[in-house]
């Protein structure tokens, strides 16, 4: 009687697209904020985000954008 040998090498793992949608949390992350910091940016404007549902979403591009305004700001002052 033989024993047989089974290949139990790790199935190829397959790459997640990138989010389109940031939580609140993870694009206060991403700025290396504080959740309140974040939720005041988006309540006066300044970070760009939309509710779907009762949802606060932040799009994945929207911390870049503030970002880059922040800085053109102040290389203009």
């Amino acid at each position: 009687m033989s024993i047989a040998t089974v290949d139990i090498a790790p199935l190829a793992k397959v790459a997640e697209p990138a989010p389109v949608l940031l939580t609140v949390e993870e694009a206060a992350r991403s700025l290396r904020i504080g959740r309140t910091t974040c939720f005041s940016l988006i309540r006066t404007g300044e970070l760009e985000s939309l509710t779907i549902g009762g949802l606060r979403r932040v799009p994945a591009d929207a911390p870049a954008a503030y970002l880059a305004r922040r800085r053109a700001e102040q290389h203009a002052a």
